[in-house]
């Protein structure tokens, strides 16, 4: 997503630059390829951060936000700005073995840090409807790929974990039908 997100920011700046039907043409192929980038993104993200979620509660016994509540609560404003931050700091936590809160918490924190502000620049820049702005594009891409990495970070970290418990477990027998 965020390499697509880089591409529809290049179109952008040169439609902006150069005002031509070609050049819009092409930053509207690049925003609909941005646009299914990341809803495949954001799918994929919220399947993987359930399935953890779930993970943690049955191989650690760890009570991390009910249900759906893990992938819902990214879709509602305000809360959408800290809530996933502590479900994912508490699947972390539940996957380390570190129940108590201020474990190993940097990489957490540095990808909110950078998505967060990410998100701060595109609202703002929005918000008071300044049009499109080079260097805005600029902080706001490289925010989005520096955010794009450490999520995958973040993502290699937990299943780790989590893959590290799932091999140290002994392996169930599977119930017999009656």
């Amino acid at each position: 997503m965020a390499v697509a997100d880089v591409f529809r920011g290049v179109a952008v700046s040169a439609r902006v630059a150069h005002p031509t039907d070609a050049l819009g043409r092409e930053s509207g192929f690049a925003s609909m390829i941005l646009l299914y980038a990341m809803t495949l993104a954001i799918v994929f993200f919220l399947v993987w951060l359930s399935r953890c979620r779930r993970n943690a509660e049955y191989l650690f016994g760890a009570s991390v936000a009910p249900g759906g509540w893990a992938v819902v609560v990214w879709f509602i404003p305000v809360i959408n700005w800290w809530v996933p931050r502590q479900i994912v700091l508490d699947i972390e936590r539940a996957s380390s073995g570190t129940s108590q809160k201020g474990g190993d918490t940097v990489l957490v924190n540095i990808w909110w840090v950078v998505w967060a502000a990410h998100s701060a620049v595109v609202l703002v820049w929005d918000l008071i409807g300044r049009g499109t702005s080079t260097p805005v594009i600029v902080v706001s891409e490289g925010l989005d790929i520096a955010a794009a990495v450490l999520a995958i970070c973040v993502i290699e970290r937990i299943t780790a974990l989590q893959g590290a418990a799932l091999r140290t477990m002994s392996p169930v027998e599977p119930l017999a039908h009656a």
